[in-house]
């Protein structure tokens, strides 16, 4: 790529926007390529256009302004949302706002929590989930927070980003597929305009425009019941965790927030309100009045809500993809709708990202629903089965649930799946961009962030800022003599390279080498033993191999890259000559 610089906004390598002079201080969305615009109600083209600027649309600008990419953000509401739908977020979406570079943004906002207590049908504790391994990826492990000021924050740190622009009260009217970008049309201030993007995505939530203006489906149920969401100020709940009351008269959920905020959810009788419309505040007070008196202008936000199980029957339509709501929705009871779209955020921008460098070849784009769309199912149906189970209804089916969870405690086994959250389905890329080939577990899954000692710095520093942003490859106790047998696969990936070292002896070496201080390398790599990790920009194992599987393991990788697709245009071009 070419590093072109504007004189006026000095947007690295981004050239303007059409009309851009010293007075019209907006950057260009775009790698160059030389394309003229063709015409004044086109705004250009850009890397990527990012329809909705909630919090997974916020999010995935992040993560790509980070990696240089030049985004516009479409937003067709006026502001950012005040209403404070999403309210917990875990370690894997906080260790993402690291990697975009805005984590010390979000933390300010977020409660330092400590998981989720269950209780009975009369509301006795019967235990506290507090999730696996506190602290593996660097974060606690589930937080609560509010979502305007999430959405707050992300815009500020989003702010000083030359390479994104956020364009408010937009209305996005249609897509058009074309073979090297797709074409949006939008309405702006009352005007139709244009706007040519290399990729799309859509973070526009449940009624998404980009999935229904391209006539793609949903999958799945929307459930009859009706549930009263009230999110309330002032409140005495100082809680860091959420609680979920399996109480068949009136399940509910209260999840307490920073300054005084708090989210109550209360499963509605019949007769008691209607999806969609405005619940009195008597309801309201009634509910609420167990845990606490309340006044008018203490709820922050009250609304009747159905919840959905749908999952999008396609998640790629061309350029274009879809994320978070837009490409599924669930029940709230396991708290992972948001966290499920960051993570799709984050497993699709660094590929798009390697894709405009010339790092990976756009093939690799398939592997986005691939490797999303089962953990997301997976997690619709966690949600599911959470809502029948600790909110049912049936006092019977409550006895038997509550029997059923304290004789599990009485067990070691019981008790670590209970109490670690073991029943969330795990994450393991099984297809994609992973060689797993049917063997050990230990490939297609995240790794965590230890503290390490960098021999390179000699500083105390986290796994992810020692690796940076890119691909890695990582030699655990691996012999010098076969270093040079990964390096094809260092150089089509344009990774990076460390030994992790298990035993007390330190080698003789000038490589980079990791020391574990506090046993948590040891945990991640010790499997690993005698072999080499080649880690994904998500921290996702793509390989493990032993020194001698290296040339295959090279071979495979390199089909990854448009090193490969030319080799293929090349062996076609000679087959035809």
């Amino acid at each position: 790529m070419s590093s072109n610089r504007c004189v006026s906004c000095k947007a690295g390598r981004y050239f303007c926007l059409p009309g851009h002079n010293s007075t019209l201080d907006v950057p260009i969305l775009r790698r160059s390529r030389g394309r003229s615009v063709a015409s004044s109600k086109s705004l250009g083209r850009v890397d990527v256009a990012i329809c909705g600027a909630g919090p997974v649309g916020l999010t995935a600008a992040a993560l790509l302004a980070a990696r240089g990419v030049g985004v516009m953000l479409l937003e067709q509401n006026e502001t950012t949302s005040d209403e404070p739908k999403a309210i917990s977020v875990d370690d894997e979406s906080l260790r993402a706002y690291q990697q975009a570079g805005i984590v010390d943004k979000v933390l300010p906002i977020v409660v330092p929590g400590t998981g989720t207590c269950y209780y009975d049908r009369d509301g006795v504790a019967l235990f506290h989930a507090r999730g696996p391994a506190p602290f593996r990826l660097g974060y606690p492990f589930k937080n609560p927070f509010a979502q305007p000021d999430l959405e707050r924050a992300l815009v500020s740190a989003l702010d000083s980003a030359p390479n994104v622009l956020l364009r408010f009260g937009t209305r996005v009217t249609g897509f058009e597929q074309r073979s090297d970008a797709v074409r949006l049309r939008m309405e702006f201030a009352g005007a139709e305009q244009f706007l040519d993007a290399d990729y799309v995505l859509g973070c526009d939530g449940g009624s998404s425009a980009t999935r229904l203006l391209q006539g793609i489906d949903m999958s799945g149920r929307s459930y009859p019941d009706v549930w009263l969401v009230v999110d309330t100020l002032d409140d005495p709940h100082t809680e860091r965790f959420a609680m979920h009351h399996g109480d068949p008269e009136r399940p509910h959920v209260i999840v307490p927030g920073l300054d005084g905020r708090c989210r109550y959810e209360f499963r509605l009788h019949d007769g008691e309100g209607e999806a969609g419309a405005p619940p009195s505040f008597e309801l309201i007070q009634r509910l609420i009045s167990r845990y606490r008196p309340i006044e008018p202008h203490q709820v922050e936000r009250a609304v009747n809500y159905r919840f959905n199980a749908l999952i999008a029957d396609e998640w790629m339509i061309g350029r274009s993809f879809l994320l978070g709501d837009a490409a599924h929705m669930m029940p709230p009871f396991a708290g992972q709708g948001l966290n499920s779209g960051i993570r799709d955020a984050a497993n699709l921008t660094w590929k798009i990202a390697d894709v405009l460098d010339g790092r990976l070849d756009r093939s690799v784009l398939s592997s986005y629903r691939t490797e999303r769309a089962p953990h997301a199912l997976a997690t619709v149906r966690l949600s599911e089965r959470l809502g029948r189970v600790v909110m049912s209804t049936s006092s019977g089916l409550a006895r038997r649930r509550d029997n059923a969870v304290r004789r599990a405690l009485q067990t070691d086994e019981g008790r670590a799946y209970l109490e670690q959250m073991r029943y969330r389905p795990a994450q393991r890329y099984t297809d994609g961009l992973v060689v797993c080939d049917g063997g050990p577990d230990d490939v297609g899954v995240p790794i965590g962030q230890p503290l390490v000692f960098d021999s390179v710095t000699h500083e105390l520093r986290r796994l992810d800022d020692v690796l940076g942003d890119g691909w890695a490859v990582i030699g655990v106790d691996i012999a010098e003599s076969h270093w040079a047998a990964v390096e094809p696969i260092c150089k089509a990936v344009k990774g990076g390279q460390a030994l992790v070292v298990t035993q007390e002896r330190l080698p003789r070496t000038s490589r980079r080498v990791l020391i574990d201080v506090d046993g948590a390398l040891l945990r991640e790599f010790s499997r690993y033993q005698g072999r080499f990790v080649l880690i994904r920009p998500d921290h996702f194992v793509a390989a493990a191999w032993a020194p001698r599987a290296s040339t295959d393991i090279a071979a495979r990788v390199v089909t990854w890259t448009p090193q490969s697709a030319s080799a293929t245009s090349t062996e076609r071009a000679f087959s035809h000559g």
